[in-house]
């Protein structure tokens, strides 16, 4: 193999490398879901024009919304989960993890809309922002998309997994938005 060989090598490597991180570009996206106010039954949800569920974002963004709703009353969490759950509705372990997170702290879902954080107790700005985005990799397994929301109480925003059904609607699958965050500034000992 002669010089030329392994510079034409070298080339044409970083020539698939170039058109890889295209695609991936190509693939991240932002949405941003404004609400006048939250939805506090499932019928208010459901009304919604995010509630036709045609796409990944909307979902997540709902999810947000389902999962504030259940911090001021978890049956009706519970009933928006399972609609944006569609075919499969929560299990008795899902329920459980979220009487587990909800018990640290029911600041967690506010801090996903603009203008929460830790400083101002997770009170987010009104109307109430939800940013809802997508990566180069979101998209790997077909038929699902793994998105990301970032909060004001985390460095970096927190997955959520979509699943497409039959080629339609976009149903919640799996949501890692329960984590722990900063803690307020009206509960921290140290502020």
């Amino acid at each position: 193999m002669s010089i030329f060989d392994n510079l034409k090598k070298a080339a044409g490597g970083a020539a698939k490398a170039a058109v890889k991180a295209a695609a991936a570009a190509a693939k991240e996206e932002k949405q941003t879901f404004t609400f006048a106010v939250l939805p506090e039954s499932v019928d208010e949800l459901k009304a919604l024009p995010e509630a036709a569920l045609a796409s990944p974002f909307q979902t997540a963004a709902l999810t947000v919304c389902a999962l504030c709703a259940y911090a001021a009353d978890p049956e009706i969490g519970i009933e928006m989960l399972n609609f944006l759950k569609g075919p499969q509705p929560l299990s008795e372990y899902d329920k459980q993890f979220l009487r587990d997170r909800f018990a640290a702290g029911k600041h967690i879902p506010f801090s996903y809309f603009e203008g929460a954080s830790a400083e101002n107790d997770y009170t987010p700005a009104r109307p109430f922002k939800v940013t809802v985005q997508s990566n180069g990799y979101s998209y790997d397994n077909e038929g699902y998309a793994k998105l990301f929301i970032p909060s004001g109480g985390a460095d970096s925003p927190r997955p959520i997994v979509l699943r497409q059904k039959g080629g339609g609607q976009w149903f919640l699958w799996e949501q890692h938005l329960m984590s722990g965050i900063r803690t307020p500034k009206s509960q921290d000992p140290w502020a």
